[in-house]
């Protein structure tokens, strides 16, 4: 017997479809086929409780939570507003009491209480970022991009892609009321999008649309302030004069070796090996995938599947990863999904009693 797994597809529900794809994973074929869709309006990111046991998405009502049952389906539970127009992004802190939402849309960090039950709670916060961004024409004003605690638990990180900085609050533990404690500034007209970390938390990578670029920086937070200082910067793009591209998906693997990115307009996938010990990245290969916008990445357990979601075509495409010859080959039958906007894979509790 071996591990089981699922992956969920958030998707707009504008047209045909309704909600979250439920796909089962086929490990030893590298293959996803679709089980089921669980309705949600227009879920257009996804992660999960602290705890593994709930999936929270992001609904025209704000947020919806759906329990996670141990065959990998789910069953929804609520909904709460959060005082705002839509999110984009979702988080939770290490004790699983709050749920942390980014808008993009009205430049607002939102702390939601999570019930241990799994029912959403009340608004406990909300701050609004201000300020004007360097680019009229595209970032005026606030987008919170990205919500996402230190690997330390110690601050909240809020990525803006209007105003070219990351903001970085501390959260109190009881209330979850936010305190502005620094401002991390990115390039004048870069547009920063994502933020993740390193397996070990000592390094941070943001990616950047509008200058088609990902910054590598160490992070250390055993001070009374956090320290991030930048050590790197690489092209996402393979034409870096391809002014109408923009960086927008990145995911680090599951064994914490590769990160993986995607930039629209130009098409492309771009795979990155890390250094464990300096963090930095070494280029393997920025290739095409043959479809329109890929909106979101991410790789099978065994690291050897690659998954692009192509939102403006419409489906998945899968590829065989090899990362000597540093080649992406497109492989099975890609999957038709309307309007696709993230994927997260997940490990449920049964066990695949074919292997």
């Amino acid at each position: 017997m071996a591990k089981k797994y699922v992956a969920y597809v958030g998707t707009y529900t504008n047209g045909s479809s309704i909600g979250i794809h439920i796909y089962d994973i086929d490990m030893k074929k590298g293959a996803l086929s679709e089980r089921t869709v669980v309705p949600v309006h227009n879920a257009s990111y996804l992660t999960k409780s602290t705890n593994g046991k709930y999936l929270y998405s992001i609904a025209d009502e704000g947020v919806e939570v759906l329990k996670i049952e141990r065959d990998g389906g789910l069953t929804p539970i609520n909904k709460v507003g959060i005082d705002g127009m839509r999110g984009c992004y979702l988080s939770t802190d290490q004790s699983g009491k709050f749920l942390f939402v980014g808008g993009y849309h009205d430049g607002k960090v939102t702390v939601v209480h999570t019930h241990r039950n799994g029912r959403l709670g009340s608004v406990l916060d909300g701050v609004f970022h201000k300020g004007l961004g360097s680019v009229a024409e595209r970032n005026f004003r606030p987008h919170v991009s990205c919500v996402l605690p230190t690997p330390d638990g110690k601050y909240l990180c809020a990525v803006d892609n209007g105003v070219d900085h990351v903001k970085i609050y501390k959260v109190e533990p009881t209330s979850g009321r936010l305190q502005l404690y620094d401002i991390l500034h990115c390039k004048l007209e870069s547009g920063p999008r994502l933020m993740c970390f390193s397996a070990d938390g000592r390094f941070a990578y943001i990616n950047h649309e509008l200058t088609n670029t990902i910054s590598v920086y160490t992070y250390d937070g055993s001070g009374k302030a956090p320290e991030f200082e930048k050590i790197q910067e690489v092209e996402t793009v393979m034409d870096k004069e391809e002014v109408s591209s923009a960086c927008c998906a990145m995911k680090i693997s599951p064994s914490g070796n590769y990160l993986y990115c995607s930039s629209a307009g130009e098409n492309t996938v771009g795979i990155f090996r890390i250094d464990r010990n300096t963090g930095m990245l070494t280029r393997l290969c920025i290739l095409p995938i043959s479809g329109g916008y890929p909106k979101d990445v991410d790789v099978l357990p065994d690291e050897k599947t690659l998954i692009v979601l192509c939102h403006e075509s419409n489906y998945m495409r899968f590829f065989n990863v090899d990362y000597e010859k540093g080649l992406i080959v497109m492989k099975a039958k890609q999957l038709y999904v309307e309007t696709p906007n993230c994927i997260l894979i997940s490990e449920t509790e049964e066990e695949d009693l074919q292997e």
